[in-house]
């Protein structure tokens, strides 16, 4: 039986006892042999039969010897063997192939006392409830490796349950306890700090030796434990122990797999070494704080999560921030019961990274003083998340008020520069006023180009895109670029031998560029280099950075870098919003950076920025490469000699809501020689094309305009007109407008702001 302290079993297997019973054969065949000799007739038959008899009873006698001699050989195996793990503080067994047991020590007497099984996984049946699955799993293991073992959660805790071949079909097996442990790595029966662990239905699965003594029994639910449920953590809970209740802080670490790991800390502190040590140790980032708001202990994960080294001489106020108000009067709040809210999420003020921590706060009693104790859970993953989610929302509106502001403002910029446009007309430029009448074009177009910025920013721009040789590109634009730098700071181009093309509205990316390197002029106020470096470079793989996914394949990469002062970590993510800057007030709009992502964005690349206080900052450009029949795209760019416009043939119905600017195209229209028909909204101009005798050439319409828009009443009246051109216009941009609608046939785009000789020129082009 197992309850022997050691037992050797009848070692019993087929090649054994096949010899014995095959030697007694022998001998019983070679004793018919003698019996045949002593009754049948003497001659040769009867010698040669007493000859084969003797042969076959030598024969069996060697295998009876042969066999007692290998099960002697075995069962002394056996004895080594178990004489060696007979100190074993573990239980271990020694099995066959079929899992017979065929030796055990005696803590498997002591373990499995109550078991009467003969074999392993009988006896294991009172741990697992499917043992013959684990063990058949390990013993094949074993049988390729020599070896194999598995750590396992049991009814009684964890064990390891360890297995070796030995022999050629004998197996050792070892199971060993393995101590419950927290997730910070300490064994949870060591720690000093009372514990427990809880499954999803309540249920207690583990107490350790401080939780025991403290409640004075095992317990098994959290009912019988607590006084009252749920529980709260962060708060001050009521145990009910056998010395009465007994009220206790509550703090919970990371949930696992559905389990809790719950820790008791005493409501009323003492000054004891083992409190302090007990405090100090605790695997859960916890702060006692007095009255004033300064901070009496922070234990070791506390003083981790808040990068300071100590707590001495620091208040929650310099190590927290993101209350709106002052920390002080939200603990002083809590501490005299008035604050509806006793769970804050904080941002810590350090400087090597952000983080964000949930604060729970709860009032304590310590030699007579209310204090505070706060559990601190990092929160940073969470509000990432969440700030994530409201950046994008904050942009989504921050875009679309920024296109709905350059709408307008590009109405009344085009009523403006139109007018000043008609002036100029009147006057030469030995004109007083021809001066004055300049200076507001100048500026009006000084606006317009700051509305084209908001209209980058929210990419909702008109882009002319083109085929593009970068080195082309920077070849302009270097003369421009290097007057930006100034003097003390060199600029270094950089370029692949083998650049391939790009399609990119070559004014747009000219801007970005040259955003960028002012930016990094002004990151070098004692002079440096700025470099542009331009590469092809292929991804073999998708590309995951910054919350943005690069598809695999080519594209041109260009890098603008500095030696400036660089950016701060916890600034990185921020240059590209709208009006963030980090210059002094004055010095910047905070628009450049967010041009260029909206631009950049718009033509379909991706760009990033990587940064190290105090030696630079690198912008990373990535444009799709453009592949493309060559000559026609040469076709296209090749330059055609502009022929100057005959105007004054022709009959336009003109629709704009906005009277300043339908009175400036009028007249310029006017002014060109072509006959005009105003309309105010869309239904005015179907009621004026209902007379089958007009005749019109070009619908000038707005697009955006109360009741129907304008490519609406365009395709309606289209159908009784098919052959009319139409030249749409807009504040907004050319592709914001009839995504899910076919284009309109015979029809452009002209964008506002627009100057009297824009409007003319198109209609023409429009009509011949």
């Amino acid at each position: 039986m197992i309850s022997r302290a050691m037992s050797i079993k009848p070692y019993l297997r087929i090649p054994e006892s096949f010899g014995v019973r095959f030697a007694a054969a022998m001998v019983l065949a070679a004793a018919l042999c003698v019996a045949g000799w002593l009754f049948a007739p003497h001659g040769l038959a009867a010698q040669g039969t007493v000859a084969v008899g003797a042969t076959i009873a030598l024969v069996a006698i060697f295998m009876a010897t042969h066999s007692r001699i290998g099960l002697g050989a075995r069962r002394t195996a056996i004895d080594v063997l178990t004489g060696f793990i007979e100190k074993d503080a573990s239980p271990s067994f020694v099995t066959n192939e079929e899992g017979d047991i065929l030796a055990s020590n005696a803590a498997a007497g002591i373990r499995f006392s109550d078991s009467k099984s003969e074999t392993l996984a009988g006896t294991l049946r009172m741990l697992f409830a499917n043992p013959s699955a684990i063990l058949y799993r390990l013993q094949c293991r074993a049988r390729l490796e020599g070896a194999s073992r598995e750590d396992l959660v049991t009814r009684r805790g964890h064990v390891r349950l360890a297995v070796h071949l030995i022999g050629g079909d004998e197996f050792l097996w070892r199971i060993e306890d393995m101590p419950e442990r927290s997730q910070s790595g300490r064994s949870a029966e060591t720690l000093p700090v009372p514990m427990i662990t809880t499954g999803r239905s309540g249920a207690v699965l583990f107490m350790n030796d401080a939780a025991r003594t403290m409640v004075g029994e095992r317990v098994k639910s959290l009912d019988r434990l607590f006084v009252a449920l749920p529980v709260q953590p962060g708060m001050v809970n009521t145990l009910s122990t056998k010395n009465g209740p007994v009220e206790v802080m509550v703090a919970e670490n990371n949930s696992f797999a559905g389990r809790r790991e719950l820790y008791f800390l005493p409501s009323e502190q003492g000054t004891t070494p083992e409190q302090d040590a007990a405090f100090e140790t605790l695997p859960v980032p916890m702060i006692k704080i007095a009255a004033d708001g300064s901070m009496l202990m922070a234990n070791q994960l506390a003083c981790a999560l808040l990068g300071v080294d100590n707590s001495d001489g620091v208040t929650m106020g310099q190590v927290m921030e993101g209350l709106g108000r002052p920390i002080s009067d939200w603990l002083q709040e809590t501490l005299s019961g008035n604050s509806t809210k006793n769970s804050e999420f904080l941002r810590l003020t350090r400087k090597d990274k952000e983080v964000f921590v949930q604060v729970t706060l709860s009032r304590v009693t310590e030699k007579g003083e209310n204090r505070l104790i706060a559990v601190l859970n990092d929160a940073t993953e969470l509000k990432t998340l969440e700030a994530q989610f409201v950046q994008s929302q904050k942009m989504q509106a921050i875009g679309q008020l920024a296109g709905g502001v350059a709408h307008d403002f590009n109405n009344l910029l085009t009523a403006i520069s139109g007018h000043c446009d008609l002036l100029l007309l009147r006057h030469d430029q030995g004109d007083q006023d021809y001066g004055d009448l300049v200076q507001i074009n100048q500026n009006a177009n000084r606006a317009a180009a700051l509305v084209s910025q908001l209209l980058a920013f929210s990419r909702k721009q008109t882009l002319r895109p083109e085929v593009l040789d970068l080195r082309d590109t920077l070849s302009d634009l270097t003369h421009l670029l290097n007057r930006l730098v100034g003097e003390r700071v060199t600029l270094t181009l950089n370029h692949d031998p083998v650049l391939k093309s790009i399609r990119a509205d070559k004014r747009q990316l000219e801007q970005v560029l040259m955003n960028l390197v002012v930016n990094a002029r002004d990151a070098m106020p004692s002079g440096g280099e700025i470099r542009i470096d331009t590469e092809v470079t292929t991804l073999a793989a998708p590309l995951t950075r910054d919350r943005a996914s690069v598809p695999a394949g080519e594209y041109l990469s260009v890098t603008v870098s500095d030696e400036g002062v660089g950016i701060a970590p916890d600034k990185l993510q921020k240059v590209f919003e709208p009006f963030y800057t980090t210059k002094r007030t004055g010095e910047g709009t905070g628009l450049g950076l967010s041009t260029a992502y909206g631009i950049v964005k718009q033509t379909g690349g991706y760009i990033f920025v990587d940064s190290v206080p105090g030696s630079g900052t690198v912008f990373t450009l990535l444009f799709p490469t453009h592949e493309g029949d060559e000559e026609a795209e040469l076709a296209v760019r090749t330059p055609v000699q502009a022929v100057a416009p005959k105007h004054g043939e022709g009959v336009v119905l003109l629709v704009e809501d906005e009277a300043p600017v339908r009175a400036f195209a009028s007249r310029a229209l006017r002014l060109r020689g072509y006959t005009v028909l105003e309309a105010e909204s869309a239904e005015d101009a179907l009621r004026t094309l209902e007379d089958p005798g007009l005749n019109v050439d070009v619908f000038v319409t707005d697009v955006v305009m109360p009741g129907m828009d304008g490519p609406s009443w365009v395709r309606q009246a289209l159908k009784e007109r098919p052959d009319v051109r139409v030249v749409f216009v807009s504040g907004y941009a050319e592709g914001a407008f009839g995504d899910a609608q076919p284009m309109v046939p015979n029809s452009v785009f002209l964008p506002k702001p627009f100057s009297l000789n824009q409007l003319t020129d198109t209609v023409h082009q429009q009509l011949h």
